[in-house]
Parts: structure tokens; sequence; C-alpha cells
């Protein structure tokens, strides 16, 4: 556990009290500050005056749906989102991701599992705001400020990209030309075969990237291998990227 990590603010967004409980006390354990929110509500609230690291928030709140809570944080907040939910269905999940989430656990959870996962975003994001000198990208007319997470493209076009969709694409543009796999991607070495949650991030991405999503010119698929982000990157100095 890292200094600046006992700093970090999670906001839980959990009705049942004894869930709450379980994760404010595994947050706890690991230094985290955390604020229970019983309800949406409660939620959008408090984010009037706090400024969280990152929200677990349940899908099942009482009040709002949660992927409609998770829509109205990503519009008022830049901070980390990871989906805590008991629904078994994975068009759950994926919308949650394709909505913005970071991430997501299931229910029934191993609560270290969870601490991992909210470590990881955190480490990312860490990463990301502390990247340095290398701050815009420029590829093929578009250029990407890894500052602030602006994307425009070659017609001067603004996309605001969320966390997950920046992430990976800071990851293509520090690495292009090269067949990555997804656990790379992704952040982690323990990937199960199973999860589906970086071709989400893949295809979001490309929806916003590609002129024909279909047929991408820039994040090739390399079948049983990974992605591949096919460009010339160039890191302008700060003058030329302004100018």
């Amino acid at each position: 556990m890292s200094e600046a990590d006992a700093h970090k603010l999670i906001i839980i967004v959990e009705d049942d009290p004894d869930v709450a409980r379980i994760i404010e006390q595994v947050l706890s354990d690991f230094s985290f500050r955390t604020v229970w929110c019983r309800s949406a509500g409660d939620l959008l609230r408090r984010l009037r005056s706090l400024t969280p690291d990152l929200c677990i928030i349940d899908l099942g709140l009482p009040d709002m749906d949660g992927l409609e809570v998770m829509q109205r944080v990503r519009s008022q907040s830049g901070c980390g989102i990871v989906i805590l939910t008991g629904r078994a269905h994975v068009s759950d999940r994926v919308m949650g991701l394709e909505l913005g989430a970071d991430d997501y656990v299931l229910k029934p959870f191993e609560p270290r599992e969870l601490v991992a996962r909210v470590r990881s975003i955190l480490r990312r994001r860490e990463t990301a705001s502390n990247s340095g000198a290398r701050q815009v990208a420029e590829f093929s007319g578009w250029r990407f400020n890894l500052g602030n997470n602006a994307l425009h493209a070659p017609n001067g076009e603004e996309h605001l990209l969320s966390t997950s969709e920046a992430d990976l694409l800071k990851v293509f543009v520090n690495n292009p030309n090269r067949i990555l796999q997804r656990e790379q991607l992704m952040g982690t070495r323990d990937l199960a075969p199973t999860d589906r949650s970086i071709d989400v991030r893949i295809s979001r991405l490309r929806r916003k990237l590609e002129p024909d999503p279909q047929s991408p010119a820039f994040i090739k698929t390399v079948y049983g291998a990974g992605y591949l982000f096919l460009a010339t990157v160039n890191w302008p100095t700060e003058n030329q990227a302004g100018g």
C-alpha cells in the first residue's frame, strides 16, 4: 500500500448495510478513506461537495437504476467507477462498460479481489496523470492529449474519452505497431479467458476513432495473439502541440 493511496477517497453506493460494511472494512484495512451512500440520491447530493477518486456503485439501488447512476456520475466527475452487481446477465455488465465503467465485480465477491481491482484502476489513473513530457500524441491527423483525455479528430471535432477508453489509447500510442496481449492492455496478469471487458472497450474506442469500425484502420485484431495499433505516432513539443 503506497502512502499516496492512503489519501484516496472511495464512495460506496450500496443499499445493503451488511455488504457496505464489508467493503468499508476491507478498504479501511488498506488505509483508503470511505464514504457510504445508501441511495443514488444520497450519492448525487454528496458529489456536490466531495471529489472521490473512485465510486463503487451497486446496480440494484432502490431509487434509481445503477446504470443511470453511473452515467450521472460520469457526467459530473472524472473519478474511476467500479460496478458492483448481483445480476447474472452478461448484458448488464457489458452495458456498464459501454457506458464508461472501469471495471465490474460480481456478487458474491471476494473482498480482497475488489480491493485489487480498485487499486489497479487507481494505479492506471495515477500513471496517466504522471505521464511526464509526452503529453500529446499525433497520428494520421488525430491528436490525443494524454493529460485531459481529449481526442481531436482530423476535422477538429473533439471527443472526450472515458477513463477506460483513454487508458487503452494511452497504451496503444505508447506501443504502436506492436502486438499487445489482452493482459497487457488491461494492466493485469490474471485475466480470465472468459473476461470480455477488454473487447468491449476496444469496440467502444473503435467507434470513436475508426471511420469504419467494422473495418478498422488503426486497431487491428490479431486472432489468437491480441491487438495491434497500426499507426505512426509523433510526440510534438509543447509549442508545436499548441500551435
